[in-house]
């Protein structure tokens, strides 16, 4: 039944969504007399949202989205020293070593020769091979793919390039939009594997009425679904 099984990266195999609160957190105290912390992260939010399509996903990304929102809110009076917190801030997030989510290697290492292990990621290309390469986890994978959106027709196209199509692969992350939602839209299962608050820009309704979708508490459950699955009769 299930031959390929998709993992995402950031907040499913290594932690990512924390040093982002952590660095937003210092971006409010930084510009703390020009605006309040809820107003700041809405206009934040909104330049994270308007600079998706320019800037990708990503570190890069969010560190010119707070330099925006700082140059807004202050009309133009940021201080340049501020603006050079907020770089180094983000150089910061780069150089952060990996932090591997409890049951991400145990789970990738039980199922690595069973089924084709493809990691599927948004993000900048270089930051990601990076954190792959310092996780330990490379050699396992039979496939990486770094990609600027996670769409059904995405999903597709990749399981039919590393495996026997959609069908017959599940994808598992803890973004419900694009771990769970876009592949259960491409004919994949989709399981939901939360890692603490996700993103704002990454929540949706939770589909619990489509028969290919599971939750789980955490990585070391995965094994066992697969197990359960495949020996599940056919319907």
């Amino acid at each position: 039944m299930i031959t390929s099984i998709g993992f995402d990266a950031d907040d499913t195999l290594w932690q990512n969504e924390a040093f982002f609160r952590l660095t937003q957190e210092y971006f409010t105290d930084l510009l703390h007399d020009y605006s309040d912390p809820h107003q700041l992260h809405e206009r934040l939010l909104a330049a994270e949202k308007r600079n998706i399509g320019a800037y990708g996903y990503g570190v890069k990304g969010f560190t010119l989205s707070m330099i925006e929102t700082a140059i807004e809110v202050t009309e133009g009076r940021v201080p340049a020293s501020v603006i050079a917190e907020l770089l180094g801030a983000g150089r910061a997030m780069l150089d952060h070593p990996v932090e591997l989510i409890p049951h991400a290697r145990e789970t990738v290492e039980a199922l690595a020769g069973q089924y084709r292990l493809i990691l599927i990621t948004k993000g900048d290309l270089l930051h990601q091979e990076r954190k792959l390469a310092q996780s330990g986890l490379g050699d396992h994978f039979d496939a990486v793919e770094i990609v600027s959106e996670k769409t059904p027709d995405m999903y597709q196209k990749i399981f039919a390039r590393h495996g026997e199509g959609a069908s017959r692969a599940l994808m598992t992350g803890n973004s419900m939009r694009s771990d769970v939602v876009a592949p259960l839209e491409a004919g994949a299962w989709g399981v939901h594997v939360p890692n603490g608050p996700a993103w704002e820009l990454e929540s949706a309704d939770e589909p619990v009425e489509n028969p290919r979708y599971r939750h789980l508490a955490d990585l070391s459950f995965l094994p066992g679904l697969l197990q359960d699955l495949c020996q599940a009769p056919r319907k």
